[in-house]
């Protein structure tokens, strides 16, 4: 893992998946920027659902693993091979339920996606050292530039659902937004909500200030 600056000025640190050692992911804490080189393992609901519903074991190996959450838009080559078209991210949250068992069963140690995870995948990503990465909505161009080729697919019935792997370089930048600290991002920023919203009302209920 190296470190640069960002153009923020923040550190932003760098990681080539499959990670050869997940425990390094224990390093990285929320708030921190990250891009990555090597793979990152497209998935979606359908894929999911026949893993863990069905029990349909995928042939990729998983381990190590960074997953991002998109059903992308793809051209099929003649030789069967597919061509991107543009790869966004989707919305996470409704695939929380499968987060243990990516971590457990398969060894996958960070999930990238949009709008977080649930509060209850907090104890598995400190269980399994893994993270939630964050990417920018509506960045789905940029995304694409990012990716160098689709290596492989399985789960073509599922069209576009489907388990891609995906060849990356410079991917990000991404927000480490869950941590296997403990610490969210979404939490903490519900939580200074509620406090601003609680001071609020208290300033309403106490009326108006002399002058």
């Amino acid at each position: 893992m190296s470190d640069q600056t960002s153009a923020a000025g923040a550190p932003e640190q760098r990681l080539t998946f499959p990670v050869a050692d997940p425990e390094a992911l224990r390093a990285l804490r929320a708030g921190d920027r990250l891009r990555i080189d090597g793979h990152v393992i497209g998935i979606r609901d359908a894929t999911q659902i026949a893993m863990f519903d069905r029990g349909e074991r995928p042939r990729m190996d998983l381990s190590g693993a960074a997953l991002i959450h998109t059903a992308p838009n793809v051209r099929k080559l003649g030789d069967g091979r597919y061509e991107k078209v543009c790869i966004g991210t989707t919305t996470s949250a409704r695939m929380d339920r499968f987060t243990r068992g990516l971590m457990e069963q398969y060894g996958v140690r960070a999930i990238i996606g949009k709008g977080g995870l649930l509060a209850g995948s907090l104890p598995v990503l400190q269980e399994s050292g893994g993270v939630y990465l964050a990417i920018t909505g509506g960045a789905a161009a940029l995304e694409t530039t990012q990716i160098e080729e689709i290596e492989e697919v399985e789960f073509e019935e599922l069209m576009p659902e489907c388990l891609w792997k995906f060849r990356v370089r410079d991917f990000g930048p991404l927000v480490v937004a869950m941590d296997s600290h403990g610490t969210s991002l979404y939490e903490s920023v519900t939580a200074r909500a509620r406090d601003k919203l609680a001071e609020l009302v208290a300033r309403l209920q106490a009326g108006p200030t002399p002058s």
